[in-house]
C-alpha cells in the first residue's frame, strides 16, 4: 500500500510538470480538477490504510479471544506431529520452508496471511524447533525457551506474536525480580521496570549512579536505533556497502559503532567496578565481553526491562497457535520430512528433496525457505560450487560455529508452591573477571570440567507456567543450564540418542550430578525431591535440532558476526535466486531474533516493509488504549 501510493504521487507530480509546460490554459484546468479528484482519493487510500489497515497482511480484527488451552495429546498431536508422507503435500505450493523453528513457522505464517500456500518440512518428530517440548515420566521441559521479554500490551513483539497466533497464544507474566545474578558469594537482583530497573541497580551499587545512568541511556539508545539494523538489511546491498565504505552510516546513528564495538571496551569507559561489569554482561551465550558486542548485551538487557514473560502452556504453545494459520491458507507442517538438499535449475532454487526411507522424494514451488542456518544451508544442502563462490566463502569465513551448551532436566517431586519454587531465574558466576572465567572454562580437559564449573544457570520453568500443575498435578521441573564446547562430545556425533554407549552417558551424568548439587545448595528445600534427571549435550542439539556443532544460537554471536558489512550481507537473499534464509542468522539470536528474522524473509519474499505496516497497526493499537484508560 506505501509503494504504490509513493508511486502514485510520483507519476501525479511527473504528469502535472509535463501539462504546464505542453498544455493549453483549458486542458490545463481539467487536468487539475482530476488531479484534486486523484488527489482526494490517493488521502483517502491513505486514511484507510493508517486508521483501518486496509491492504495491509496485519489487522486487529484477526486477533480473536483466546480459546481455552487444548491439553488432550491426540489433538495436539494431529498439529504438532503430522508425519510427511506424499499424499500429505499440497498441490501448487508457493514456497517451501525447511525446518519448523520460529524463524520458520514466522515466515510461513506471514506468507499464509498474504494467501500464500506454503509447505513447511521438519526432521524431527514434532514441528518447534527449539521451542518444543518433551514429557517424560509425568514431567514437561522445554528445551529452548526459558523467558522472553517486551510481550506488554502494545509492544511491538506482542504485536507481532498476536498477528501470527491470531491471539490465541496467551503470556504469563514473571514477578517483577525476574533475575538474580550470584558473583562470588554476592547475590544481586534485578528488577523489571523502566524506573524500578536502574533504581535497584543503584541501590545494590552505591557510588556507581552516574555508570548505571549512562549505560540505561545506551540500553535505551540501541533499542531505539537498531531497526536501522532491519533497514541495513533490506535496503540494496550495494547501497548499504556504499553508506558504510563512504563512512555515511556511522553518521547516521552511533549504533553502527556500538555494534561493532565490544562490549568489555565501553563498559570499561562507564565503570571499573568489576562486579557491576558482570551484571552489565550477565547474559552468557557462549561469547566473553570482550568479543561480544556491545549492541546486542544491551539489547538483551533491554528487551527484559519491562518484564518478562513465559508462553501459558508451555513453548509448544507457540507452533501450536503458528500451524492452524499455514494451514488455513492451504499450508502444511509435516515432520519426519528431513530434507537432504535444495533442487536447483539454472542455477535457481526450484524445490527440495526429502529422503524418505530409501528414496527421494521430491517436492517443487518457486520459493525455497531455509530456517536450518548459513551453515547447513550452503555446506549440506547446496552444491559444493556454490559455497566456494568468491561472494558466499568470504561471508562464511568471517563466521564462526556458535557454542553448544549443556542442559540438565530435573523432575521434582511435588508442585512449586509446595516446593517454594519462584518465577525468578537464577545466574551463577564463581567470579567476575569474565573473560578470564570463560577462557579458562573453554580451555578445561573434560576430566577438570566438573572440578571447575564456573558459570550456571537455573529455572523453574513448573513456577512460571500457571498451567502447568493443572496439566502434571503434583509435579514441577527445574531446569539447569551451562556452555559446553563440542569437543567434549564430538566423538558420538552422528550417533542415536540411548546408542552411545556407557561411557557417554557416565560422562553427561557425572557433569549433570555436580550441576544438580551446586543447584542444590541453592535450594535445599529440593534434597531428596529429585524423581527425574536426564541430561542433554551438544551432540544432542547436533541431533534433535541439525544445530551445527550443536550450536543453540546458530552462528556465533561474537563481534565478527556485527561488523556492519557482515550486517548487511547477513540476509534473507542468498547467492541463489529462489532461495531465502530465514531465523536467527538473519537478524540475531533468541525467540525475538529468530521471529524478525522470519519478518525480514517475508518481506524479501514479497517485496514488501513488512515493518511499516506493522508500525501502523502498533500507533492505532496504541490510539485505541489511550482512549480506553
Amino acid at each position: 500500500m506505501c509503494t504504490v501510493s509513493f508511486f502514485m504521487c510520483f507519476i501525479l507530480v511527473c504528469t502535472c510538470v509535463y501539462v504546464i509546460t505542453h498544455c493549453t490554459v483549458h486542458t490545463i484546468m481539467v487536468f487539475l480538477i482530476v488531479s484534486l479528484f486523484l488527489l482526494c482519493l490517493l488521502l483517502l487510500c491513505l486514511y484507510l490504510w493508517f486508521y483501518y489497515g486496509w491492504g495491509s497482511l496485519f489487522r486487529e480484527d484477526c486477533v480473536k479471544p483466546p480459546r481455552p488451552l487444548v491439553t488432550d495429546k491426540r489433538a495436539r498431536h494431529k498439529v504438532l506431529k503430522q508425519g510427511f508422507s506424499q499424499d500429505r503435500i499440497p498441490p501448487n505450493l508457493d514456497a517451501l520452508v525447511i525446518g519448523s523453528g520460529v524463524g520458520g513457522l514466522s515466515a510461513a505464517a506471514v506468507l499464509a496471511k498474504a494467501g500464500k500456500k506454503v509447505l513447511v518440512l521438519e526432521q524431527h518428530d514434532q514441528a518447534g524447533g527449539s521451542c518444543h517440548t518433551f514429557q517424560e515420566h509425568g514431567y514437561e521441559f522445554d528445551v529452548g525457551l526459558h523467558y522472553v521479554g517486551q510481550m506488554h500490551e502494545g509492544g511491538m513483539l506482542r504485536v507481532i506474536m498476536d498477528q501470527l497466533t491470531e491471539g490465541q497464544l496467551q503470556w504469563n507474566r514473571l514477578g517483577n525480580q525476574y533475575d538474580s545474578v550470584i558473583v562470588g558469594h554476592r547475590v544481586y537482583r534485578l528488577y523489571a521496570g523502566k524506573t524500578e530497573f536502574p533504581d535497584a541497580l543503584k541501590k545494590q551499587f552505591p557510588g556507581e549512579e552516574e555508570a548505571i545512568d549512562k549505560f540505561t541511556a545506551l540500553m535505551k539508545k540501541v533499542a531505539r536505533h537498531v531497526p536501522l539494523l532491519a533497514i541495513l538489511k533490506i535496503i540494496p546491498q550495494w547501497l548499504a556497502l556504499l553508506l558504510l565504505r563512504s563512512g555515511l552510516l556511522y553518521r547516521v546513528s552511533s549504533i553502527f559503532q556500538l555494534a561493532e564495538s565490544s562490549h568489555q571496551d565501553v563498559v570499561e569507559t562507564l565503570t571499573s567496578n568489576k562486579e557491576l561489569q558482570t551484571v552489565f554482561s550477565y547474559l552468557f551465550y557462549g561469547v566473553p565481553p570482550n568479543d561480544s558486542s556491545f549492541m546486542i548485551n544491551a539489547l538483551l538487557l533491554h528487551h527484559y526491562k519491562r518484564g518478562a514473560w513465559y508462553p501459558r502452556g508451555g513453548s509448544s504453545e507457540i507452533a501450536f497457535h503458528m500451524i492452524p494459520v499455514i494451514e488455513r491458507a492451504g499450508g502444511r507442517v509435516l515432520v519426519r520430512a528431513p530434507v537432504t538438499r535444495i533442487l536447483l535449475s539454472n542455477g535457481r532454487a526450484t524445490g527440495v528433496a526429502v529422503q524418505k526411507k530409501d528414496t527421494e522424494v521430491c517436492i517443487y514451488a518457486p520459493v525455497v525457505i531455509s530456517d536450518a542456518g548459513i551453515f547447513n544451508t550452503y555446506k549440506r544442502l547446496l552444491p559444493p560450487d556454490i559455497r566456494t563462490a568468491p561472494e558466499v566463502e568470504s561471508l562464511l569465513s568471517s563466521l564462526q560455529y556458535g557454542m553448544g551448551c549443556f542442559l540438565v532436566f530435573v523432575g521434582l517431586r511435588g508442585t512449586s508452591d509446595e516446593l517454594g519454587l519462584k518465577s525468578t531465574n537464577l545466574w551463577i558466576y564463581q567470579k567476575s573477571d569474565l573473560n578470564n572465567l570463560m577462557e579458562k572454562y573453554f580451555s578445561l580437559a573434560w576430566e577438570e570440567v566438573c572440578e571447575h564449573l564456573p558459570l550456571m544457570f537455573i529455572t523453574f520453568p513448573s513456577a512460571k507456567d500457571p498451567t502447568y500443575s493443572q496439566r502434571h498435578p503434583g509435579n514441577s521441573c527445574m531446569t539447569l543450564l551451562t556452555m559446553a564446547p563440542y569437543d567434549w562430545f564430538c566423538q558420538w556425533s552422528g550417533q542415536q540418542p540411548r546408542h552411545r554407549g556407557e561411557e557417554y552417558h557416565s560422562m553427561k551424568m557425572k557433569l549433570a550430578e555436580c550441576m544438580v548439587k551446586r543447584a542444590i545448595q541453592e535450594f535445599p528445600q529440593l534434597e531428596g525431591k529429585i524423581e527425574y534427571m536426564e541430561a542433554a549435550t551438544p551432540v544432542s542439539n547436533e541431533y534433535y535440532l541439525r544445530a551445527p556443532q550443536g550450536s543453540m544460537y546458530g552462528a556465533e554471536q561474537n563481534c565478527s558476526r556485527y561488523q556492519c558489512e557482515i550486517i548487511s550481507r547477513m540476509r534473507s537473499q542468498t547467492a541463489v535466486p529462489g532461495l531465502y534464509l530465514t531465523g536467527q542468522d538473519v537478524f540475531s539470536s533468541g525467540i525475538a531474533g529468530a521471529v524478525h528474522g522470519g519478518l525480514l524473509c517475508a518481506s524479501a519474499v514479497l517485496n514488501k516493509i513488512l515493518y511499516v505496516d506493522l508500525l501502523m497497526l502498533k500507533m492505532r493499537l496504541k490510539q485505541r488504549m489511550r482512549k480506553r484508560y
